[in-house]
């Protein structure tokens, strides 16, 4: 990675930089696959699944050590210099609203349905790209399909999705991003590093998502 940057010339520019989060913690120095410590920027504990839905500030990951907190090697970026994803923290989101669904119920059946070319394996991991959540966004069939919770869910995602995830960042996009935290754990939903960022690091996300993606 530090070649490739070298020859890219950013220590010369010192650009901001977007990208896959896999990407982004390598150039952070950080430890690929399920670590502890996931979060660029904070000492968020993955694996503390009964304060994930409770606690949303956590210690500040001030320390980039090679050997430490899953830091494997030395940093190549700074922090205030990486963007976080909208495209992947919107799939992130699908993803945990599909595996939390009852794979026998109606709402999992009827997306089942709408894309048969998809496997089986894909829909129950919720492995969904933007025009097929797009599709369903705008299919008024698929939302009479969901129980109560579901519809709370999906209706909160799909806000957070055009109100803040994209090229328009509402006056309300914390509240519209509360109303999301606050409807996926009722589904069962688990807190993937995807959430976390919504959860903890909001005010980390730049004015305009759209403008700087």
């Amino acid at each position: 990675m530090k070649i490739l940057i070298s020859k890219c010339n950013y220590f010369e520019h010192n650009w901001l930089i977007c990208g896959d989060l896999k990407v982004l913690g390598m150039l952070r120095g950080q430890q690929g696959g399920y670590t502890k410590y996931p979060c660029f920027l904070c000492l968020w504990d993955s694996r503390a699944k009964t304060e994930h839905w409770e606690q949303d500030q956590w210690p500040e990951r001030k320390e980039f050590t090679p050997g430490g907190k899953n830091i494997r090697n030395q940093p190549l970026v700074d922090p205030s210099k990486v963007l976080l994803p909208p495209l992947h923290i919107k799939l992130g989101l699908m993803k945990q609203y599909v595996k939390s669904l009852d794979k026998h119920g109606a709402c999992f059946g009827y997306i089942c349905q709408k894309f048969p070319a998809l496997s089986n394996e894909k829909l129950k991991a919720g492995i969904f790209d933007g025009p097929k959540i797009r599709q369903l966004m705008k299919d008024k069939k698929f939302i009479k399909t969901m129980n109560q919770d579901e519809k709370e869910g999906w209706v909160a995602f799909s806000q957070v999705v055009s109100n803040f995830l994209g090229n328009t960042k509402s006056p309300d996009y914390k509240e519209l991003v509360n109303r999301l935290l606050c409807s996926f754990p009722k589904l069962g939903c688990n807190m993937s590093v995807k959430v976390h960022f919504l959860h903890s690091h909001l005010n980390y996300f730049p004015e305009n998502l759209g403008s700087t993606r």
